[in-house]
Order: structure tokens, then C-alpha cells, then sequence
């Protein structure tokens, strides 16, 4: 699958706000993406900024077999990409209207990464396995979702699963 690299607008937007936008374009959030709009420590930046991202499976990073976040993250970093901001996942969800279908053909998953499913890389709000770890991005029978999850330090994501991280500039 490809690297794809998107840039992507964040910031100048209140949390209320993006709600609402997303709302506006029919987005749909589920249960644990709204707790992590609630939590306090999920804050948006009034300065609008351009972030350059690229997307990349679990195997781009070279784990064939899988790999733990911890382990993703570290090898990520390794390569020069950093972890996302967390709002960048509602300011991406409006961006990226056209994402391929990602559940027709597919069996539900329960515990792991849907099929066709784009993983936000960012930090936890809080050490916390009950606290929300982030979000993902899917489409389900052409209605688009910006998702929140959870998971635990010991899961172990597919080879397939798909993240987002932030990238330097290339100056030019």
C-alpha cells in the first residue's frame, strides 16, 4: 500500500467548534471518541498551523510479524516521524473526506485495528488503560467515523494496521 502524505490544517478551532463542524459533515464519533473530546487534558490550539503527515502500516516500519505501540512509536521516531497532536485526528477526519471503503468484504473485528482503518499516532492523555489512547479514522457502508480507542500497552498491532505520524519539513 503507499506512504501517503497528506498536509493537513490544525488548530483555530475550540473543541465545541470541531464538534460542531464534525456534525455538519455527518461525521459520526462513537461512545469513546466523545470521552476523549470531554477529557480535560484534550486541548486545541487557537494558532492555525500546517502539519505535513505520512501514513504508514505497521510492516513500513519494519515489524513483519506486529508490533506493540511502545514499539511503533520508538521505531517511528527512529525513522524522523513524531507523534501527532491529538486534535489532529478531528482536524484529519475533515480533510480526508474521500477515505476508501473499509468494511465491506471484511469481517467484524473485535480488539484490534478494523480493516481499512487509519490509527492517529499520538501521546496518551494519561497513563491510564481506562483513558481513551486516541483516535482512528474509517469509513463503514459510506459514512465516515472519527473513532476513539482503547488499548493496552501489551496489544499487539497487525502487520496491516495503518498509522498517521507528523514529519519534518523538507526545506526547499
Amino acid at each position: 500500500m503507499p506512504q501517503e502524505a497528506r498536509m493537513v490544517r490544525v488548530g483555530g478551532s475550540t473543541k465545541d467548534e470541531l464538534l460542531a463542524e464534525l456534525e455538519s459533515q455527518g461525521i459520526q464519533l462513537n461512545d469513546i471518541g466523545r470521552t476523549l473530546f470531554a477529557h480535560d487534558k484534550f486541548t486545541t490550539s487557537p494558532t492555525i498551523s500546517i502539519l505535513k503527515t505520512v501514513e504508514r502500516a505497521v510492516a513500513d516500519l519494519g515489524f513483519a510479524a506486529g508490533a506493540t505501540i511502545d514499539q511503533i512509536h520508538e521505531r517511528a521516531a527512529q525513522l524522523g516521524l513524531s507523534l501527532c497532536p491529538l486534535e489532529l485526528g478531528p482536524h484529519l477526519r475533515l480533510q480526508f473526506l474521500d477515505q476508501p471503503e473499509g468494511s465491506i468484504g471484511y469481517p467484524s473485528s473485535q480488539h484490534r485495528a478494523p480493516p481499512g482503518s487509519i490509527t492517529v499516532a499520538s501521546p496518551e492523555l494519561v497513563q491510564d488503560d481506562s483513558t481513551p489512547k486516541g483516535f482512528y479514522l474509517r469509513r463503514i457502508e459510506g459514512v465516515l467515523w472519527l473513532r476513539g480507542y482503547r488499548s493496552g500497552p501489551e496489544h499487539l498491532w497487525s502487520p496491516d494496521d495503518r498509522f498517521v505520524f507528523c514529519c519534518p519539513e523538507v526545506a526547499g
